[in-house]
């Protein structure tokens, strides 16, 4: 059975509930299919969160790509995301099989408001973008000042590299560029 056939009018009735609410945001998003829609959220650490939202028979589907698994600090990193998860509003962190991070969250049909979906989407672009850097510093530390010292040798721009001074030492032995 389709989405669409469950649920009699339910999923095409949300699914056009949620196109005028993102329409009315003003948020940038394509619907590549009927009650499938792929927002992009513009952050200042991450600098993009592409978000699903699945209008499925009783409920609404959130999947937010947050970063590939780590290459390091493998504990450390999955228990810096973990702390965050009793504080979260409507998605929580959660693995891919090969470990890759996800925002994820199933919510009723009824939060299918303005109010909720405006909440619903700070909410993921603020646990995306505030915990991004530090995620990064804890499992990518060592790929992270292998690309500031490549930078450095070629005369390349590290500016967005500095929010990671803690671990590649900038400012202590390079000039940002």
């Amino acid at each position: 059975m389709s989405p669409g056939q469950a649920g009699g009018n339910a999923v095409p009735d949300a699914a056009r509930r949620l196109g005028s609410i993102l329409d009315e945001l003003g948020v940038s998003y394509d619907s590549p299919q009927p009650g499938a829609f792929l927002v992009t959220l513009e952050g200042q650490h991450k600098l993009r969160t592409m978000t699903w939202l699945i209008v499925e028979p009783q409920s609404l589907h959130v999947e937010a790509f947050f970063c590939r698994q780590p290459d390091e600090n493998h504990a450390e990193f999955y228990r810096f995301l973990l702390t965050h998860g009793s504080k979260m509003y409507g998605v929580h962190f959660a693995l891919d099989p090969v470990g890759d991070v996800y925002l994820v969250g199933r919510l009723p049909l009824a939060t299918v408001t303005e109010e909720e979906i405006d909440r619903l989407l700070g909410s993921v672009l603020s646990y995306s973008d505030e915990n991004f850097d530090q995620a990064l510093m804890i499992g990518f530390a060592s790929a992270i000042r292998r690309e500031w010292d490549w930078r450095i040798k070629r005369g390349e721009s590290v500016a967005n590299l500095r929010a990671f001074g803690r671990i590649t030492g900038a400012g202590q032995q390079h000039p940002a560029t």
